[in-house]
């Protein structure tokens, strides 16, 4: 009887390893698209507070068969432009999509210790994320523009010269405004206007800055940001009007961080295929006029 208990043993603590190891039909991903459609979701960053692009749904209720974790928000919660596009890419893959809600200077450095897969967060791609991030075909194209306070008087970006500029932090609409063409990483052909000398507030994302200005804050009298914010800043009723023309453009698209455990290749040329072809049937076309009212997603001449 003895021998027989250490037998069966054996053979249990064998079929552990076994499983373990990804034997016995129970293999473990190698890259992480199987990851992803082995556990039936993708999770995705995005700002819940970057208006159009992704925001809070206050009226939507979190579905009781999401596969979402628990830590995390789903489809019915969040909504924007981005969160569309990001919804299109987990249709794409066939699963559901989740969100993850990091700070953006989180997402913008990598390593990311794969507490979230992709980046839908309206991220241009410059020279130096590339360093440690992965990016997708641009899904659409935002001016740079100034902002400053409806009753400031400010006309022209020479008027601003000595004065205090806000910019999320971490973001090129910051290193446009410390003069760092190195960090902002566009080609010169995309780059309208340099920016004036002014000292540079920094929040944690450039929405911030538009909602200090609503709330009175005065250490600061405009900020930068994308033109698509501004607007909708504008028709929400906040105290800011446009200061000139673009002062430079920017390509956005999906992140990968190059740190990932798994390899993302596999992913990226999915998420390629999904994003070619709502360029092609105009699906983002419609996403954007849906949401900014122009049509962004034509590449600049």
């Amino acid at each position: 009887m003895k021998k027989l208990f250490t037998l069966v043993s054996l053979i249990a603590v064998a079929a552990l390893v076994l499983t373990a190891c990804g034997g016995g039909g129970g293999a473990k991903a190698t890259n992480l698209l199987d990851a992803i459609k082995g556990r039936g979701y993708i999770l995705v960053s995005t700002d819940p507070n970057y208006e159009p692009q992704s925001f809070l749904n206050t009226a939507g209720k979190r579905p009781a068969d999401t596969k979402c974790p628990a830590d995390t928000l789903t489809t019915a919660e969040m909504q924007g432009f981005d969160v569309d596009v990001a919804k299109a890419i987990g249709k794409g893959l066939g699963v559901e999509t989740c969100f993850a809600t990091p700070s953006w200077d989180a997402i913008t450095a990598g390593g990311w210790a794969d507490k979230w897969d992709i980046s839908v967060g309206s991220m241009t791609i410059t020279v130096d994320r590339q360093k440690i991030l992965d990016f997708s075909v641009p899904y659409y194209y935002t001016p740079a523009v100034v902002a400053v306070k409806a009753d400031s008087g400010i006309t022209s970006l020479a008027d601003l010269a000595g004065k205090a500029l806000c910019a999320g932090t971490a973001t090129t609409y910051e290193s446009w405004l410390n003069h760092d063409m190195a960090a902002l990483g566009l080609p010169e052909s995309s780059v309208y206007a340099q920016a004036p000398d002014v000292k540079v507030v920094t929040l944690e994302t450039d929405q911030e800055c538009a909602q200090a200005i609503a709330a009175g804050r005065e250490d600061f009298i405009g900020y930068v940001t994308s033109g698509t914010v501004v607007d909708a800043n504008i028709a929400a009723g906040m105290p800011v009007v446009k200061l000139g023309s673009a002062v430079y453009s920017e390509d956005l698209a999906a992140a990968y961080d190059k740190a990932s455990t798994l390899p993302s290749d596999t992913l990226r040329a999915e998420v390629d295929k999904i994003i070619t072809q709502m360029h092609s049937d105009d699906t983002l076309s419609a996403l954007s006029n849906q949401w900014f009212g122009i049509d962004l997603t034509k590449a600049p001449k």
